[in-house]
C-alpha cells in the first residue's frame, strides 16, 4: 500500500488546458513536407531518436531479445477494444491493423525469458484534437516475473531513455526551451499510489469505484505527487485487459499498473498475465471485448492459437506496452500529441 503525501486540499484543481510549453508549429499536420526544413521538427525527431535509443539500451543491457511481430493479425492484436481496429480484408477473409504484440511476445517467455518489440500500433481514433493518433510507436517488453519486477523494469525504461536524451541533446533541448533540471530529477522509485487510494484522491471529482480514469484526473494525480511518474496499481478486474493477472487476495482487482507522466498523462500500460488455461478462457468469453468479437461476426477461433498455447505452457510473466509520442510529449513539456514526432497520422493527415 502506497500513501499520497500531498493531499487535494493542498493543490487547485486544474483544468483540461495545462499550462505546458507548446510548439505550435508542429501541431500543422494537413501540409507536414512544408516543415521538413523547420528546425523544431528537426530537432523533435533527435529527441525521439535518442528516446528509442535509450529503450534499445536498456534491454540490451538487461538481457532483452528483440523480436519482430506481424501487424496483420486476427483479433489477437487488439488493445481491449475491438471497435477501434482498422479492418483489412485479407484475402477475402477479414483481419486488422495490429493495436498490440502483446500476445506474440507472451508465448515466447516460457522459452527466451526477456522479449520485446518496437512497431506501430493502430487505432480507427475518430477525432482530429491534441491527443489522439491512429498510428503511434509502441515499445513492449514481456518477460518470465511477477508484478513487483515489472514495474522495475518500467522504472528502468523510461529512466535510461530520458538518461539517453539528456547524454545526446543537450542542444536540441536548449532550442526547445525544455526544463532540463526537471528530466535530470527523474530518479527510480517512482511514487506509487492503488486505484482505490487514488479514487479517494478525486473523491471531489465525483469519480466512483469502478470507473476508469479520464485524462483530467490523471493530470490532477499527478500534480498531487509534484508533478512526478505516478504508478497507479491494482484496477478493478471489470474495466482492464481479459487476460490481466487476478490478485490472489482480491479477485475483483487485478496486478496492474498505468505510469501517468505530467503533461501526457498515461504512458505505460501493464500487468502480469494469466497463464492458467481455465481462467483465461472464461475472462476471454466473458469479456466486453470478445463480445464486440461476435457482433462484428468474429468467434473464439481467432483465440485458437492462444488459448491452446496455455494448455500445456503455465509460466508466471509480465509484460507492458510503453507509447514512444506519450514519453516524447513529457520531455518536451507539450501539449500535443501532434508535436511529437515528424509525421503524425489522424484521419485527416495521412500522406
Amino acid at each position: 500500500m502506497w500513501v499520497v503525501e500531498t493531499q487535494l486540499s493542498d493543490i487547485g484543481k486544474i483544468s483540461e488546458k495545462q499550462s505546458v510549453k507548446p510548439l505550435s508549429i508542429l501541431k500543422e499536420t494537413m501540409n507536414r513536407h512544408k516543415l521538413l526544413s523547420k528546425p523544431e521538427l528537426l530537432t523533435v525527431v533527435k529527441i525521439e531518436a535518442s528516446l528509442l535509443k535509450g529503450a534499445r539500451r536498456y534491454f540490451e543491457e538487461h538481457g532483452f531479445v528483440e523480436v519482430v511481430v506481424p501487424h496483420l493479425t486476427r483479433a489477437t492484436g487488439a488493445c481491449e477494444n475491438i471497435a477501434t481496429m482498422f479492418e483489412v480484408d485479407y484475402f477475402g477473409r477479414r483481419h486488422y491493423l495490429s493495436q498490440t504484440a502483446q500476445l506474440y511476445l507472451e508465448v515466447l517467455t516460457p522459452f527466451l525469458g526477456k522479449v520485446w518489440c518496437i512497431g506501430p500500433s493502430f487505432r480507427a481514433e475518430p477525432s482530429v484534437d491534441e491527443r489522439h493518433l491512429t498510428e503511434f510507436t509502441l515499445i513492449e517488453l514481456e518477460f518470465a516475473g511477477d508484478f513487483r519486477q515489472l514495474l522495475e523494469h518500467i522504472e528502468g525504461v523510461i529512466c535510461s531513455m530520458i538518461g539517453c536524451v539528456l547524454a545526446e541533446r543537450k542542444k536540441e533541448l536548449e532550442l526547445l526551451g525544455v526544463d532540463v533540471d526537471r528530466l535530470k530529477r527523474v530518479r527510480k522509485p517512482f511514487e506509487k499510489i492503488t486505484y482505490t487510494e487514488a479514487i479517494g484522491l478525486l473523491a471531489d471529482y465525483g469519480v466512483k469505484w469502478g470507473d476508469d480514469l479520464k485524462s483530467i484526473h490523471e493530470k490532477t494525480l499527478v500534480q498531487m505527487v509534484g508533478n512526478k511518474p505516478l504508478f497507479v496499481t491494482h484496477f478493478p478486474k471489470a474495466i482492464k485487459f481479459f487476460n490481466m493477472r487476478e490478485n490472489d487476495e482480491n479477485p475483483n482487482i487485478v496486478n496492474s499498473a498505468d505510469l501517468l507522466l505530467p503533461v501526457s498523462g498515461e504512458a505505460v500500460g501493464a500487468a502480469e498475465r494469466e497463464y492458467r488455461y481455465e481462467k483465461l478462457y472464461q475472462r476471454l468469453v466473458n469479456s466486453t471485448m470478445f463480445k464486440q468479437l461476435i457482433e462484428k461476426g468474429g468467434s473464439i477461433e481467432d483465440f485458437d492459437w492462444y488459448l491452446d498455447f496455455y494448455k500445456e505452457h503455465r509460466v508466471l510473466h509480465s509484460g507492458c506496452g510503453i507509447g514512444l509520442n506519450r514519453v516524447t510529449q513529457y520531455v518536451l513539456e507539450v501539449d500535443d500529441i501532434r508535436a511529437t514526432t515528424a509525421f503524425p497520422l489522424n484521419r485527416e493527415s495521412i500522406l
